[in-house]
């Protein structure tokens, strides 16, 4: 069904993009001959009515295409070329500093640096391997336009397949809007059984009444993620890799584990916030109003693990052939609140939640113990909340609260932040943050074919999290971001006794003790002419009395690179190189059967740089990337990817574009 969908997507999007002959004036006045001249008559007696109706309007700005994130920020569609659209210009659409991502494009990526800022009330399914590129409700964008708006962005994939990220938007009224958006990826990849197949589609609409008294938005979500697993590399293909075996070159050659196993997450959700203004008093002395507001969220995902038949790398098995793990859940939403809001108080707002939840197996099991494996966790929670919001003298502050009253899943949070602007260049702020959340689903219940990954562990506490972070941003000086954590009953993926190199025994642990985590990150950009380096580094340190949480001291990017416009400013022009370094830590290594992380210390990676060279380019409104990925690579001397799961990257060149259309 996917293909036939976006053969029909990309026919739309053409259709479009043909008839866009017009551009957007950025910020500046429409030139003289759009204008015409009121006393060439001869001028206007050759143009037709509708012309000259239409060389008397003026043409919207950029500004005027809006992007409006979940949290009400506003964006704008931005047809610049930067560094800084370079780094978005990848599988995730963000800067991925911090990760590391596997040798094919739509897999996994290993986590370099963390950080503890977002709290979450409820868990979540798990498998959060799987999670990079799925869309959750904070990543969706609703969209205001003068004129249909279309996007497209390209990218080629490793071996057979493409990248294609696509994007229509148009208002039917100033009130009315609707976008339809997808995300398709195909990747076959350098080694055996390594294909990746996603796809991320999304709707959205937002709508608001000539008054602004009534404000809706609303979107649906439905996303699917495959990848064919091979579980990395066996002892000897490990040993080939290191040393550089000339045989072994061609990574098609490369044995894996097996070759007949895939994952599979597909979500669904249906998402809807409104509000209503009750009243409202306007005055030379006062603007305050009372609104009420409801959010609902409906969300379904299941994961399937499969394999044709069982491999020893997971331990013994049940069955013998067609091995099929399914772990299903259904959340369901609801979110209630009033608020109050004047100039001299700021806003408040008090909430309450009703969460209810179904995870599920098909089966029960009964271990040889005699101990029980449910099928299921299913029930609601009901908690209340407030908020606080206001600014005091140019100083912005915020904070919330919410307490879990009925259930067993739901925590408690409490945040809080303040910023302040110094000037136009210099902007402080700071934040704090403590939660109390139960573990993941997975990790309080999992069934599988395989007899070592089958748990169920209704007594773990919830993790507990303190944070406080400061940050200063400034163009002229630098940006500073310091994050201090504290994580007490840390529940992660241990490895169990049985496990070695061609064996891997996963199993949810709880960690009573407390681990600190401490994170400075600087970033500045030096200019000279048309040289430029922009410098990111992060230093992480960890203090805990076992190796739990792992990452490297310090993580470097640094790119160097030339800016042009060249062929009478037609043409613009950035290429340069990017250096790349972390120094050596005991990454997590990777579970395909389970779609996680887990904590090993016996092989380390890291404390070797990676190169990219780039050529960016920009015609009108069309950006063009070329990339030399891992130039610096070579087949001996690497071991970052030899841990269990962890195939290696390889040097390859990639294109792609990014369309902006403005009709």
């Amino acid at each position: 069904m996917r293909l036939p969908f976006v053969s029909i997507m990309l026919l739309v999007f053409c259709q479009y993009g043909l008839a866009q002959i017009t551009e957007p004036v950025p910020n500046k006045e429409q030139p003289e001959l759009r204008q015409g001249k009121p006393n060439d008559s001869l001028a206007i007696s050759q143009r037709s009515e509708d012309q000259k109706a239409s060389d008397d309007q003026k043409l919207p700005e950029l500004t005027e295409y809006k992007i409006i994130t979940h949290h009400h920020d506003t964006l704008h569609f931005d047809t610049v070329q930067s560094i800084l659209k370079d780094r978005k210009f990848n599988y995730l659409r963000r800067d991925n500093f911090g990760l590391l991502r596997f040798n094919n494009i739509g897999q996994t990526y290993n986590t370099l640096a963390y950080s503890f800022r977002d709290v979450h009330q409820y868990p979540a399914i798990g498998m959060r391997s799987k999670h990079f590129n799925y869309m959750e409700v904070e990543d969706m964008h609703y969209y205001h336009v003068p004129t249909p708006t279309t996007e497209l962005m390209y990218k080629t994939a490793f071996e057979q397949g493409q990248l294609l990220d696509a994007i229509i938007t148009l208002n039917t009224s100033p009130q009315l809007n609707f976008s339809v958006g997808y995300k398709g990826l195909r990747s076959i990849g350098k080694y055996q059984n390594i294909l990746t197949s996603t796809g991320n589609f999304r709707a959205t609409a937002s709508y608001r009444t000539k008054n602004n008294r009534y404000r809706l938005r609303a979107h649906m979500a439905s996303q699917d993620l495959l990848n064919n697993e091979n579980g990395g590399l066996d002892s000897l293909g490990i040993a080939n890799f290191e040393e550089g075996t000339e045989e072994f070159l061609e990574r098609s050659t490369f044995d894996p584990r097996f070759e007949d196993a895939n994952n599979f997450l597909v979500g669904k959700r249906y998402y809807l916030d409104h509000q209503y203004t009750i009243a409202r008093k306007r005055d030379s002395l006062n603007n305050a109003k009372l609104q009420v507001d409801h959010t609902f969220n409906y969300e379904t995902k299941f994961y399937e693990f499969e394999q044709t038949a069982a491999n020893g790398f997971f331990g013994d098995s049940f069955v013998s052939s067609d091995l099929k793990d399914r772990a299903q859940l259904r959340t369901m939403y609801n979110q209630v609140g009033l608020s109050f809001q004047n100039e001299i108080l700021g806003k408040f707002r008090g909430f309450a939640n009703y969460y209810d939840y179904q995870y599920f197996f098909n089966s029960v099991l009964f271990r040889e113990d005699g101990t029980l494996i449910p099928n299921n966790l299913a029930g609601n929670d009901i908690a209340l909340g407030g908020s606080w919001k206001h600014t005091v003298a140019g100083l912005d502050l915020f904070a919330e609260a919410s307490v879990n009253l009925s259930g067993d899943l739901g925590g408690d949070y409490f945040k809080a932040s303040a910023s302040y602007a110094v000037n136009d260049d210099l902007a402080v702020g700071a934040d704090i943050a403590s939660s109390t959340t139960a573990p993941n689903f997975n990790m309080i219940l999992y069934q599988s074919s395989y007899k070592n990954y089958n748990w169920y562990n209704p007594n773990f506490e919830n993790q507990k999290k303190q944070y406080l972070g400061v940050h200063l941003n400034s163009k002229k000086w630098l940006n500073v971001s310091v994050e201090y954590s504290i994580l007490d009953d840390h529940v992660y993926f241990a490895e169990q006794a049985g496990t070695d190199q061609d064996t891997i025994l996963v199993a949810p642990a709880q960690f009573g003790g407390s681990i600190d985590h401490l994170s400075v990150k600087l970033q500045k950009a030096f200019s000279y002419g048309r040289l430029a380096l922009d410098n990111t580094v992060q230093y992480q340190e960890v203090s805990q009395s076992e190796d739990i949480l792992n990452v490297p001291q310090f993580i470097t990017r640094n790119t160097l690179y030339y800016t042009n416009r060249l062929f009478k400013r037609a043409l613009f022009l950035q290429t340069g190189v990017t250096f790349n370094y972390f120094t050596s830590f005991s990454a997590n290594a990777y579970n395909p059967l389970i779609g996680e992380f887990y904590v090993q210390n016996d092989t380390e990676i890291g404390d070797f740089p990676r190169l990219d060279l780039f050529v960016n380019l920009k015609v009108r409104n069309t950006r063009i990337f070329f990339k030399w990925e891992h130039v610096n690579s070579s087949f001996t001397g690497y071991n970052y990817f030899s841990a269990p799961g962890h195939p290696y990257r390889d040097r390859v060149i990639r294109f792609g574009v990014v369309w902006n259309f403005f009709r």
